[in-house]
């Protein structure tokens, strides 16, 4: 007996550390331009610092008085300050637009990562994750990310050359006046460290907000038209504004917190700058600092305290940044689905398939399929039916290996389906699904999704036996007709139709049909049926159909119910018994 659970999605929460280690790797990954990145940063920098010690010696040169100033020093020096600050004022413009393009090349590798995860992530992922929580991931936090390497990367860079700078000058010009940020700057540093592990919660919490309003609309949007069938746009109007109010408390928590990091880190700052002022004139009156020296020692000590209260003031927007990239790293490393089989085998599959003893819930506490056994021989057709909630699409979705099983085991050709790859699985199975899925391409395209090899002849032969064809050729393009993403040029029933179509044409020895025709209307029903019995007669099918007149014909019915198979037969066999599928039939032709 197999012992099987579902792969689970684990989310721990990370540290500051951990986060910007992880994205450290995005980062490396551009070395070069990061190497020329930093270099550009300390250069453009470099000059802009040259430029308070110049204008000291201009000031101690006019300190001489009038008589004794040499006016060709202080040209030269106004001169080389101009000359500076443009070529920092250049290189940082330069830097700048390097910048934007690595965050860009950075944002397009973490989405590929983001999409290419959740390609090979169990369905189970997706049944519990809100389609608004992933596409927020995707889109806001990664360009949240992306803003912040474009904007806070360099500007924190830039702070840090600029504060050191800074200070190894005023150590030079007068290091007894230095000792007053020995007080000022450990408060500062304190003060922001305090304050930015509240505020990365809170922004962890906002996007964990925005994740939800998300789902919110996308679920509503997608719902318009039972929304309106049912008069319910006041309720939820309601009920929107009760998300949206939450979002904006999130929101405004996180901002209002953070915005007080600037501010007071601002003041600290300033009050630095008055104990300069002060003991500077201090030490002026006592002739231990010319007034030169008093100058650019007041301009580095604001290019010292100003990256500071800069760093304080984007703290926000980087613990926005570190809470979105946590989202989008908490996806990234979720569990795909895990592959059972320890080494390839090659299929020559004929289509016989068989569970025994099989027990599954989506919940290992509860379960819904009970100690449940069945054989499908090779073409045959099987049909599973029973009421609302009897396990039959998870029958399907066991036998895709979508979910895998608490106990028992599927066997495929003699096969343990967990001694294959999933892909191998799935690969031999051609499925239409209730819900059809035509993505914003042609119809030729839609019809040859996943089919290898296959021409436009081949799409025409399947969409004539599904009776699509001469609807498909009263379109002004035919096949090449595009497709709108949301179906509005085609019905309900012609897509299903061409996902039937789409079906056909894979080269799949077994075949799913779980209600595929419930979109169909009844003369459309009828008239693909014959259509549909010829096309599965070399397949072994598998149909889930609550019409039990579309599957008379089929070889085995299996009837559930509660998750248990309770009758076995033909349809002859079983209305001869006169059980639940006596019953069920019945009642349907009778309500017909």
């Amino acid at each position: 007996m197999n012992k099987r659970k579902p792969s689970q999605t684990m989310q721990k929460p990370r540290s500051t550390k951990a986060v910007l280690k992880r994205m450290w790797k995005y980062l490396i990954s551009y070395r070069k331009l990061l190497i020329l990145i930093i270099f550009l940063t300390i250069i453009s920098n470099v000059f802009a610092l040259v430029g308070p010690y110049l204008s000291g010696l201009a000031i101690n040169e006019i300190e001489k008085g009038k008589n004794n100033i040499d006016f060709e020093i202080i040209f030269k020096c106004c001169g080389l300050m101009i000359i500076f600050y443009l070529i920092s004022a250049i290189l940082s413009y330069v830097l700048s637009v390097i910048m934007i393009k690595m965050s860009q090349n950075i944002a397009y590798k973490m989405r590929s990562d983001v999409f290419n995860k959740l390609a090979y992530m169990p369905i189970s992922f997706f049944d519990k994750t809100p389609t608004g929580d992933i596409l927020s991931r995707i889109s806001y936090d990664v360009d949240t990310v992306s803003t912040s390497i474009a904007s806070d990367i360099i500007q924190i860079s830039a702070s840090i050359i600029t504060v050191l700078g800074s200070f190894i000058m005023m150590l030079i010009i007068s290091p007894l006046l230095s000792l007053v940020f020995v007080v000022t700057v450990p408060l500062s540093i304190i003060f922001t460290k305090f304050m930015s592990k509240r505020t990365r919660r809170l922004f962890r919490a906002r996007s964990v907000k925005l994740g939800e309003l998300n789902s919110f609309s996308e679920e509503m949007i997608t719902g318009n038209k039972t929304i309106k069938a049912y008069a319910q746009e006041d309720y939820v109007i309601d009920k929107f504004d009760k998300v949206n109010i939450d979002t904006s408390k999130a929101a405004y928590e996180a901002e209002y917190h953070a915005a007080i990091i600037g501010p007071s880190v601002n003041f600290i700052n300033n009050i630095s700058l008055t104990l300069v002022s002060v003991f500077g004139a201090l030490l002026y009156m006592k002739k231990r600092i010319s007034l030169g020296n008093i100058s650019s020692f007041v301009l580095y000590s604001r290019k010292f305290s100003g990256p500071i209260n800069e760093l304080a003031n984007i703290i926000s927007d980087l613990q926005s940044a570190l809470a979105a990239a946590e989202r989008v790293l908490d996806l990234i490393d979720s569990k795909i689905e895990e592959e059972t089989a320890k080494e390839k085998i090659d299929l020559d599959v004929l289509g016989h398939v068989e569970g025994k003893n099989i027990c599954f819930g989506y919940n290992p506490e509860r379960e819904i399929i009970h100690n449940l056994s069945f054989e499908a021989k090779e073409k045959e057709v099987i049909a599973i039916v029973g009421p609302t909630g009897a396990g039959k699409t998870t029958i399907i979705n066991l036998l895709m290996r979508f979910y895998d099983l608490n106990s028992g085991a599927i066997y495929l050709d003699e096969n343990n389906i967990y001694d294959l790859y999933r892909s191998d699985v799935r690969k031999n199975y051609a499925m239409v699904l209730q819900d059809t899925w035509l993505f914003n391409g042609t119809i030729l395209e839609n019809v040859l999704y996943g089919s290898k090899n296959k021409t436009l002849e081949d799409a025409i032969e399947a969409c004539k036996k599904c009776k699509i064809h001469s609807f498909i050729m009263k379109l002004p393009k035919g096949y090449d007709t595009i497709l709108s993403d949301d179906g509005i040029n085609i019905s309900k029933g012609q897509k299903q139709l061409l996902t039937i179509a789409r079906a056909f044409l894979l080269d799949a020895k077994m075949l799913i049909l779980d209600e595929a025709t419930s979109n169909v209307d009844t003369k459309t029903e009828i008239d693909i049926q014959n259509s549909m019995l010829n096309l599965m007669k070399d397949k072994t099918c598998f149909i889930i159909a609550h019409r039990l007149s579309t599957i008379i014909n089929a070889d085995l019915i299996l009837v559930c119910k509660d998750g248990r198979i309770i009758e076995k037969g033909n349809h002859e066999e079983l209305l001869i018994k006169k059980g639940f599928y006596y019953e069920l039939y019945n009642s349907q032709f009778n309500a017909s």
